[in-house]
């Protein structure tokens, strides 16, 4: 539910000067009236708004055994509906004419071919259609009315409408519910109220207004009468022809419960007291994250009706090119989706609002889901394998996230992923498209019979707006690319079993260190930040980043890295001891007319490898990057034998000390702890190399 105030932000209420009057409810009950700039909907007493005007019989259901449905129960809505045969019978032959009508005349603007010039005129059939039948309808099309990469201009303009400006239903009806539902005349609640709602959505309508009490501007929000009623017998008939699709199509997914899982949240969403305690708990973990703004609530004047809340001024995100708040919003979403489990499921751009200070405001808690621990860390390890191309690993995720059985064709999965997938993340994750990457996966999904668990669509879709909205004034943005600093962040810092266990495998294959992939990492993981400056800019400075890559790795949550590099770094010492050895009695023995075995180690394909990744860690550490040639040199010693003037050439590569000295010139900043722990470095990689190379010498001369 959008609560929005045009800009710029006047004062809240305004002397008689005429314009929309606001009406000042004074203790005795008489009524003068204010203006109050603010956009507002006409909802007099005596218009009937279209939705009560063309589906209004729906009301004739047992209104008191739909408002005794607290949560969702398709047996009790289904003993209900089947009761009113008649009424059901009228619901269907109204949806099939409606939708009958809307396809026959597009199917005849083909035949004519004015497909093109009816465009205009169709979508706004479309949209009145939508309203006519009512809040279910309403909802699924706010669902896609964000993705403005699938929908056409025309017919995104018109779902847009759909989000705040629906035809509100009567005041009179309203006013009346605030009083049944707060048990007091609204004389004594209100010292002041709108006299038409400032917004209207799908379930209900929103006021502002000034607590009588404390002064407070709020919003009032109440919900569309018998709203419960008719939205329990559109879902009795979704789901019944989701059941005759999921026969005919053959689906593995069960359509049903997809939705049984929108129906039971939408259920939740009916109950603004379910709603009110939504917001405190995201108020509580999302509302101290940077420039994100949760509003109050009202929780003892609040009902299931009606709900009281802070007002919040500001401008839809969509109309305002913030690609800041855009970040914010990913960054927010990562929070809710991959750290707490408890996300936004109703993310349409009615619920963003752009506040006059720059910040980003959430509204509307009704719609709320749980994202369960052991799925979000298969979903980051999915993630994971995704960017690294790990295929087969990404089969065994889908598995653990409940879209493939565990008795499904593991070999072919894998080879059907590779080829959806291989292109689009060969351009790397910041130009993979959520929408088009959900698109490709669409046609495998369908071949293998993927199942879609209920839970899953609401994640998606999460996401998927998201970019959505991003997109309408960033063509080339991608959420993906945004979110993924975050995940490659979490994954490195966390302390989840779990994904410190996937690191591990991700890091290591047949014991062999593969520090591209942890390099990968480590530079997504510092693109996760949230400043003005650098999203703007989109660049980083490379002093910075070093300075960050040297406290991360001292810090407690760089632990795990910490014991990686040093293990690496001791067998990369190892490795160069090798080499310095061959070079010195290389050239000692040159003029001998006999070999000195005993004098030389060999080269293994290991040490070469160790030796590259020690030349490596070292460009890592000062926040340097290797060029693509460079890579290419340092790779070509995996293939094939190197002399010792090879690898002095590679060292000859590693920065010199006046490039590493800024980094040096970090140290003074790091907190005492962690210049302990610099300290303490040397001595514990002196430690592990002194015992590779008793272990190196015993194989050596003993084994």
């Amino acid at each position: 539910m959008t609560l929005l105030l045009r800009p710029p932000p006047p004062p809240l209420f305004h002397p008689l000067s005429g314009g929309c009057p606001k009406f000042n409810l004074s203790p005795t009950g008489s009524n003068n009236f204010r203006q109050l700039r603010t956009t507002s909907i006409s909802a007099s007493g005596d218009n009937v708004d279209s939705f009560t005007a063309n589906s209004g019989y729906l009301f004739q259901l047992s209104e008191l055994e739909a408002e005794s449905l607290s949560e969702y129960d398709i047996a009790r809505i289904g003993s209900f509906c089947k009761g009113k045969p008649l009424i059901l019978a009228r619901r269907l032959f109204q949806i099939g004419t409606a939708f009958g009508k809307w396809f026959g005349l597009r199917y005849v603007d083909g035949l004519m071919e004015r497909t093109d010039t009816m465009f205009k005129v169709r979508a706004a059939e479309l949209r009145k259609i939508l309203v006519e039948l009512g809040p279910a309808y309403v909802k699924i099309a706010q669902a896609i009315s964000s993705r403005s990469d699938l929908i056409p201009p025309s017919y995104l303009e018109e779902l847009s409408l759909l989000q705040d400006r629906i035809t509100p239903f009567s005041n009179a009806m309203a006013f009346s519910t605030i009083e049944q539902e707060l048990g007091l005349p609204i004389d004594e609640i209100f010292s002041e109220i709108s006299p038409d709602p400032i917004a209207a959505a799908s379930l209900g309508q929103v006021y502002q207004a000034k607590l009588r009490t404390s002064g407070q501007v709020i919003a009032v929000k109440v919900q569309r009468p018998g709203v419960k009623a008719a939205i329990a017998l559109d879902i009795f008939i979704l789901r019944f022809v989701a059941g005759i699709i999921r026969r005919a199509g053959k689906f593995n997914t069960d359509l049903q419960a997809v939705v049984d899982e929108w129906a039971s949240s939408l259920f939740r969403e009916m109950d603004y007291r379910k709603e009110a305690r939504n917001g405190i708990k995201f108020k509580e973990l999302y509302g101290c994250l940077p420039d994100v703004v949760v509003p109050q609530m009202y929780t003892d004047k609040t009902t299931q009706k009606v709900l009281i809340m802070e007002w919040v001024e500001g401008q839809k995100l969509t109309e305002v090119k913030d690609l800041y708040l855009v970040e914010v919003g990913v960054y927010c979403s990562f929070n809710q989706l991959l750290e707490y489990g408890f996300y936004h499921a109703d993310p349409h751009p009615g619920n963003f609002l752009r506040t006059y200070d720059g910040k980003l405001a959430y509204l509307d808690f009704g719609m709320m889901g749980e994202f369960k621990e052991e799925l979000r860390d298969g979903f980051i390890e999915a993630c994971l394998h995704l960017v690294n191309r790990d295929f087969d690993s990404l089969a065994t995720d889908f598995v653990t996230l409940g879209l493939l059985p565990p008795t499904s064709e593991r070999d072919a999965v894998t080879k059907a992923l590779t080829g959806v997938f291989q292109n689009a993340v060969s351009r790397g994750i910041r130009n993979v498209s959520f929408g088009d990457l959900l698109g490709d996966l669409g046609i495998t999904m369908y071949k293998f019979k993927f199942q879609i668990p209920s839970y899953f669509s609401l994640v998606i879709r999460s996401l998927a707006v998201l970019e959505g909205i991003a997109i309408t004034f960033d063509p080339n943005y991608k959420v993906l690319g945004s979110t993924y600093p975050w995940i490659a962040k979490k994954v490195l810092m966390g302390t989840s079993p779990k994904l410190k266990s996937s690191l591990q495998n991700l890091l290591y294959k047949d014991g062999l260190f593969r520090i591209d992939r942890l390099e990968s990492l480590m530079n997504e993981m510092l693109r996760a930040r949230l400043d003005k400056a650098l999203v703007k800019k989109n660049e980083f400075d490379q002093k910075l980043i070093s300075k960050d890559i040297l406290s991360f790795t001292l810090a407690e949550q760089g632990s795990f890295v910490r014991e990686i590099f040093l293990e690496e770094t001791a067998k990369g010492l190892d490795a160069l001891g090798i080499a310095t050895i061959n070079s010195i009695t290389s050239g000692s023995t040159a003029f001998l007319p006999f070999p000195v075995p005993f004098l030389s180690f060999s080269m293994t394909d290991e040490d070469v490898i160790n030796l590259r990744n020690f030349h490596r860690i070292l460009l890592l550490m000062s926040g340097m990057q290797d060029s693509g040639a460079e890579i290419e040199k340092i790779n070509t010693f995996e293939n094939q034998k190197s002399s010792a003037m090879d690898i002095f050439q590679l060292l000859s590569r590693i920065p010199p000390t006046q490039e590493i000295q800024p980094v040096l010139a970090f140290v003074n900043e790091l907190p005492s702890e962690q210049q302990q722990q610099l300290y303490s470095l040397p001595s514990e990689v002196l430690a592990r190399f002194l015992s590779r190379v008793a272990a190196r010498t015993v194989r050596r001369f003993f084994l």
